[in-house]
């Protein structure tokens, strides 16, 4: 009896061993266009995933204003993810949205952001925020909040790279400033996982 219980707990001890240390997977991709003027900062991120939460990182991410521009002009952020957005120029800024995902209830405003000053927002709803400044209306950019911390920017090939995804099955998305939504189903292990997708008009 003592032995049975014995190779029990070792079976199980051995489960949740292998479980713990399974490895994850790089997701290397590519995405090709159709219609769109540019494949580089599209956003791809694996979407909800069922029964999983994330703690939103310690470390805020920045946004600059610099020679009247948002810098960098786009960013992906996991929900409850907090952003800086700094002033570097000579002059104010005010920064706003006017929605997140098309929900104008969402809108909100830093209202006037000094020269040297900083403001802080947690981003808690899921989609894009078109960040404007109605004292420079040339000035545009995006914060793209997503459910995962499985995500990517496009370089200038359309190239991308998510870091240490778990092994599993997951539905990949798309954001793009001109482009309609992309998903595809992906079967991530702990080797690298090449894919490709297509975003159009």
């Amino acid at each position: 009896m003592q032995t049975r219980k014995r190779a029990a707990e070792l079976t199980l001890f051995t489960l949740i061993f292998l479980t713990c240390t399974a490895r994850a997977g790089d997701v290397n991709g590519k995405i090709s266009t159709s219609g769109l003027k540019s494949a580089s900062n599209i956003a791809v991120y694996v979407d909800t995933i069922p029964g999983q939460k994330f703690d939103p990182p310690a470390t805020h991410p920045k946004v600059d204003q610099r020679n009247l521009k948002f810098i960098p002009q786009t960013i992906v952020i996991m929900r409850g993810t907090t952003v800086d957005f700094l002033n570097s120029d000579h002059v104010a800024h005010n920064v706003y949205w006017p929605s997140v995902n098309g929900n104008k209830a969402l809108k909100h405003s830093l209202t006037v952001v000094s020269p040297g000053q900083t403001k802080s927002y947690q981003f808690n709803d899921l989609g894009e925020a078109p960040i404007l400044c109605n004292l420079h209306v040339e000035m545009v950019g995006h914060v793209i909040v997503v459910p995962t911390p499985y995500f990517a920017l496009t370089d200038m090939d359309g190239g991308f790279t998510i870091k240490n995804v778990p092994p599993g099955t997951y539905t990949l998305k798309t954001w793009s400033e001109d482009g309609k939504v992309a998903t595809q189903k992906i079967t991530v292990t702990d080797a690298v996982t090449n894919i490709q997708l297509t975003v159009s008009k």
